[in-house]
């Protein structure tokens, strides 16, 4: 196939900005001292994140492209009953920070925790669940990284005529190099450019598919002739409460416990700046979230076939985009869901690397009395972002379907793995590490196995079994084990 350059120019330029930016941003710490403190600065920007910033680079590690391409997807085949069940992650920035950011902020400023895994080794007294943690990051955030990788370069093929390859080496390049250079500062600086991307990509998209059906009255009309299930909340079976049910809690309740999202409470300046950043966070998401569904719906004015017509869900946005949008404009659009893929994979590449150098190798150090100097660390850290880049870019050259089925499992993996392990160790005070670890290990494991066999109870996502049975081995591990140690829980609990 041969290529459109007028369509590729944007994303170029696009591209060549982001790195600018995280270049001067390096440039910038370095000049101004702040890189002498590297593992501080490198991995949560030296705690000075306005409202602005925090919320935007929130909602952008929250926003992946599966929210962009194959959610829309599958709303242009089920109906308005999609956006009924999709619009609880309205609340997912306002969640994360209100319950966690206060406290996580001060918890990391009276430790000087860099991680979560910081603020779990100090509360659980375990490094034995410190590395378990580091390593279920590790494994999890891949699985997101390849479907973010894969649904970037199958947009970047579908809307500007490259090849999936092409695409692949394009902006994965692109977002290992700028998240390697500048660490968390650059992460969240591009992180907000990706968030208004993301929206102006929306409101493009959105006046064009009206345009394109004649409005949205006649394309309501429209799919009322044709498909009039699409407009009511079950869509004609489609979906199901148990669907709703799982889904609230998948990609809603259970998401303040994602570790990509509790980190950003490490990394703000001042409690204005977290109430800010839940407020613009929460009215972005729903702007977003809104919006690019209804696109989506709103695309049956522009592709009128069947899903097996247009190769899967996944491939919907992206012929919505080339049929009714101007060649000149569709290379602008494509930004917008590429923005949402390249911001995930830079912060999930931010914090998988520090679960690997700070977390894991920089603790072992410290055990046996041996402080790397910062030039070590600082090699260390960016050879382990680059390299973790590269793995995932290897897998992903063998492109897997369905990326937001790849995309719930990692998210329905990470909150089994924490979900209990945060709450339950920041706000109860008779939480222990025996209850932690068997949540943790023995839920995770679970939830691995009822997906590897496709088990389900009452026809429920699996996330309802992991997140069920780490609750109750928490609760077990929790009456079995021993009590934490007093001056543990003097620190997180001071007022008891």
């Amino acid at each position: 196939m041969n290529g459109d350059l007028s369509q590729l120019l944007p994303l170029l330029g696009y591209m060549a900005f982001m790195i600018g930016v995280s270049i001067f941003i390096r440039y910038q710490q370095q000049h101004s001292g702040l890189m002498n403190n590297f593992v501080r600065t490198y991995f949560i920007g030296n705690r000075d994140l306005g409202g602005f910033v925090l919320a935007m680079t929130t909602v952008a590690t929250y926003s992946s492209v599966s929210s962009f391409v194959g959610g829309p997807g599958v709303a242009w085949n089920i109906g308005f009953g999609w956006v009924y069940m999709a619009v609880v992650q309205v609340t997912a920035v306002f969640l994360v920070l209100g319950i966690f950011g206060k406290r996580v902020a001060l918890l990391a400023r009276k430790f000087d925790a860099v991680t979560v895994i910081d603020i779990i080794r100090r509360r659980y007294n375990s490094d034995l669940l410190a590395e378990l943690s580091a390593y279920i990051i590790v494994l999890f955030f891949c699985a997101t990284m390849v479907a973010q990788f894969v649904g970037g370069a199958k947009l970047f093929e579908a809307v500007t005529g490259y090849s999936y390859v092409m695409g692949l080496v394009l902006f994965g390049l692109m977002v290992v190099v700028y998240t390697t250079i500048g660490g968390f500062r650059a992460v969240a600086v591009t992180d907000t450019c990706c968030a208004l991307m993301m929206m102006f990509g929306i409101v493009l998209l959105f006046y064009y598919v009206l345009q394109f059906g004649g409005g949205y009255d006649t394309i309501i009309a429209d799919i009322e002739a044709r498909h009039p299930e699409m407009l009511e909340p079950l869509s004609g079976g489609k979906m199901p409460y148990g669907l709703y049910l799982t889904q609230w809690i998948l990609v809603g309740i259970c998401t303040i416990a994602l570790p990509q999202s509790v980190v950003r409470g490490l990394a703000f300046k001042d409690n204005r700046s977290l109430v800010r950043a839940m407020l613009i966070g929460t009215f972005v998401v729903g702007f977003m979230n809104i919006g690019i569904n209804l696109s989506g719906i709103l695309g049956q004015g522009v592709l009128t076939g069947t899903l097996n017509d247009y190769g899967g869900a996944d491939n919907i946005i992206p012929r919505i985009v080339v049929t009714a949008m101007p060649n000149t404009l569709a290379g602008i659009a494509i930004i917008g869901p590429l923005a949402a893929s390249i911001s995930t994979i830079s912060s999930l590449l931010l914090v998988g690397s520090s679960a690997i150098i700070k977390d894991v190798y920089l603790h072992r150090q410290e055990k046996k009395n041996r402080r790397p100097s910062d030039r070590k660390l600082r090699f260390l850290s960016m050879m382990a972002t680059a390299v973790l880049g590269a793995v995932v870019f290897v897998i992903a050259l063998t492109p897997p379907s369905l990326i937001w089925l790849i995309n719930m499992f990692a998210f329905g993996g990470l909150e089994t793995a924490f979900f209990w392990t945060l709450l339950l160790g920041l706000y109860w005070r008779k939480a222990n590490k025996t209850g932690a670890m068997l949540s943790m290990g023995g839920g995770t494991l679970i939830y691995c196995v009822a997906q590897g066999m496709g088990f389900k109870i009452m026809g429920l996502h699996q996330i309802t079994i992991g997140i069920t049975v780490s609750l109750i081995l928490f609760l077990l591990g929790t009456h079995l084990g021993k009590p934490e140690k007093q001056e543990v829980l003097a620190d997180f609990f001071p007022e008891e």
